[in-house]
Parts: C-alpha cells; sequence; structure tokens
C-alpha cells in the first residue's frame, strides 16, 4: 500500500526511562513515565494499545496482550538534551558537539553588544525558572523598563518582558538582534521571547511566547520532502525549532488540546507528505514544575483525542508518536532529564505487534518517514519501514 500522509506527534518531554548515558547528564533514575502512571489523573487505554507498555524496558503497567501496532524504544545520539537537539536528531541530524549552555550567565561582551543594539539594558542573567524570574524580576523591569534575560540547563538565551512595557512586536525585535548576536561559540539552540502580563504578585506569563532557532546544520526530513515534491506541515512550535526551513505552511496553538484540534483539522486535508506535530504543555507547564497530577492529566486528555483521530485515519496514513527527551516531574531539579523515547507506529499499513526493541538513535525516524515515502538515504539513520509495513 502506498503511503499518503504520515503523522509524527511529538510529546514533548515523555520519556519512558534513563537513557544508558544517562550518568553523564546526572539523570540516572530519572523515569518520566514511570512517576506519572503513579499518578490516579492516568489513563491512555490508546497508547497502551498501540504497544507503550510492550516497549522494551518499561514495565510500569501491564503489556497489552495484543497490540495494535509497533513500538520501540529510542536512545539520543546527540551530545544535549534539549528539544532543539531532539527534534534535530528525529528529523535526521545527530548533534555530535553540544550546544553551549551558561550555567553562570552570559559573558560580558554578549550583553554588551546586546545593550548596544537594541538600547537596553538587562536584569538577572542567570539560569532560572521561568516563573520564578517574572516574580523576582518583574517589579523591577516594570519600574526600569530593563530586560529580563535568562538561561537555563538548555542552550536558550530568554527574554522576559511585561506586554505593557515592552510591545511584542518589541520584544520580537530585541529577540532577532540577539540572534544575529548568538553566532560562532555563542550559537545558543534558541533565543526565546517570554512575554508576561499582570500587576506585582500576580504576573503571568502569556501564550505569545515566540522560539528563534538556529537554521538546522545539515539536511533535514523536511529538506529532502519539498525537493521531492512532498507537503510539510508544522503545528504547534516545530516551524520555530526548524528555523522555518522547508516546513511548507505551520499552525500556532495555545495548548495540547488546541494543537491535536487543529491536527485533526489537518487530518481533513488532502496532502500527501508529512504533519509534524509538537505538543509542549507536557514539558513546559508539568515537567519544568514538577506538576505529577498535571503531566499525568494531560497524558489522559491526549489520549482521549488520540482515540478520535485513530478513528478518523485513511488507509493511506501512518501514525508515528515519539518524544524529544525526558522532563521527570518527580526527579530532582526542573530540567530535562536524559532518557529513552517511545515509538509507536500505527495504521492500516503497519503490522501489528512488531517489537523493534531499542534503537541508537532518533534519525532512524528520519530515515523511516522517508522510507514510506519512497526516498532511501539522505539523512543520518537507518529506517525500520521493512519491518513493519505489511506485505
Amino acid at each position: 500500500m502506498e503511503i499518503k500522509r504520515v503523522f509524527l506527534i511529538v510529546l514533548d518531554s515523555y520519556g519512558i526511562g534513563h537513557a544508558p548515558d544517562a550518568a553523564d547528564f546526572g539523570d540516572e533514575g530519572s523515569n518520566t513515565l514511570a512517576t506519572i502512571v503513579r499518578s490516579e489523573k492516568y489513563h491512555t487505554p490508546n497508547m497502551c494499545k498501540m504497544g507503550l507498555f510492550n516497549i522494551d524496558g518499561v514495565e510500569a503497567q501491564p503489556k497489552e496482550a495484543d497490540p495494535a501496532g509497533s513500538f520501540g524504544r529510542f536512545t539520543e545520539a546527540s551530545k544535549g538534551k534539549d528539544t532543539t537537539i531532539g527534534h534535530w536528531e528525529i528529523a535526521g541530524i545527530i548533534s555530535r558537539r553540544p550546544l553551549p549552555v551558561y550555567p553562570n550567565g552570559f559573558p560580558k561582551e554578549v550583553l554588551d553588544e546586546f545593550t548596544k543594539r537594541t538600547g537596553k539594558e538587562v536584569l538577572c542573567n542567570k539560569p532560572y525558572s521561568g516563573t520564578e524570574v517574572i516574580k523576582d524580576y518583574g517589579d523591577e523591569h516594570v519600574k526600569t523598563g530593563k530586560l529580563i534575560v535568562y538561561t537555563s540547563a538548555d542552550s536558550v538565551f530568554q527574554i522576559a518582558a511585561h506586554e505593557d512595557v515592552v510591545p511584542l512586536e518589541d520584544l520580537y525585535e530585541y529577540c532577532r538582534i540577539a540572534r544575529e548576536i548568538l553566532t560562532g561559540e555563542h550559537s545558543v539552540g534558541r533565543v526565546i521571547a517570554r512575554p508576561f502580563v499582570g500587576e506585582s504578585g500576580n504576573y503571568t506569563r502569556t501564550p505569545h511566547r515566540h522560539d528563534f532557532s538556529l537554521v538546522p546544520p545539515a539536511t533535514t526530513m523536511m529538506d529532502i520532502l519539498t525537493e521531492k515534491g512532498f507537503d510539510t506541515k508544522g503545528v504547534g512550535k516545530i516551524f520555530d525549532i526548524f528555523a522555518g526551513k522547508n516546513v511548507q505552511t505551520t499552525v500556532s496553538i495555545q495548548n495540547n488540546v488546541d494543537g491535536m484540534d487543529k491536527t485533526m483539522e489537518i487530518q481533513k486535508e488532502d496532502f500527501n507528505g508529512l504533519c509534524f506535530v509538537n505538543l509542549v504543555d507536557f514539558d513546559m507547564l508539568y515537567g519544568h514544575r514538577n506538576d505529577i497530577d498535571g503531566y499525568a492529566n494531560a497524558a489522559t486528555v491526549f489520549d482521549q483525542q488520540l482515540g478520535e483521530f485513530m478513528q478518523n485515519m485513511r488507509d493511506d496514513d501512518v501514525l508515528m508518536i515519539t518524544a524529544d527527551h525526558g522532563c521527570d516531574p518527580g526527579f530532582k531539579g526542573t530540567d530535562h532529564s536524559r532518557e529513552c523515547v517511545p515509538m509507536l507506529v500505527y495504521g492500516k499499513a503497519v503490522k501489528e505487534g512488531v517489537n523493534l526493541g531499542t534503537r541508537n538513535t532518533f534519525s532512524d525516524m528520519a530515515a523511516t518517514v522517508l522510507d514510506m515515502f519512497g526516498i532511501c538515504g539522505g539523512t543520518e539513520g537507518e529506517s525500520f519501514w521493512k519491518e513493519i509495513k505489511k506485505d
């Protein structure tokens, strides 16, 4: 059967257990899935039926006796555990050198150039929780107009500003300037606009976040699909993560539920190619905030929408579900965790019950997507399409 549409959904941070090299990242013992399964809010019968708990090393719930899809565990080959590197690897790029991080804040020469070009002084300049930084620096920002610049354990340069103090378009322009400055040895993965609103003691972030990413340094599956005449559609952060490169159409989303609603709208369209989806709430709202019940409930709600999506699939559709890293809400700290990620594959053309085992790079996903469309090679990774394709 010829495949016409592939829907690749990334559950941002939905890890399934620490990776073999987790100790190198201080993450040995992390297991996002095992943590959230313990919550009474967790109920994912559709992912269970697809084979989530049949994956090697996943022992949080009983295995499905008759899985409806194929399944596997993937380890990350890249030297990092952030969104950018994870998605790049899913799309076919292995990052053998880590992107720069700034545990002690950004160097003076970077901030001096930023201030010179923007005319704005900065506050903070250290790793910080996004919700805590506006609580601690919001009043001074509102009073002085100085920009709140901070980072995290990831390769990010983040700028927080109150929407009444710094209009959104101005904030985005400051981010573009930072993106131009942050090159060479300071080529952070993302510059992120973090607008907020509210009054002192009650500041809240808005959904107007915008990411300004590095252009991917090598060929992605979207590049090849575009070159071969296929469609590439992005939902959520995908366009931002790849700096828009060969993501032909994009749909912004408000949250996970809206993301799945928008994906199901695209499901009604007649296209030939890839729909690449990122659902960020798992990571942004729950993993980083150590909210186990919130994460578990988000998984439950996603699974309910997943059931509707599966019912509406066409015979020439393939659904793939994975993650880009972990963010165990029950683990120490609030940072991403170096974990293996799931791969669930479902569709009329996909064999049931095939265990793909443990694979050594997320890039096998890119090779497989291309293979589904009859394209061999072009990215890193090896296709597993022949292993799961029905004769």
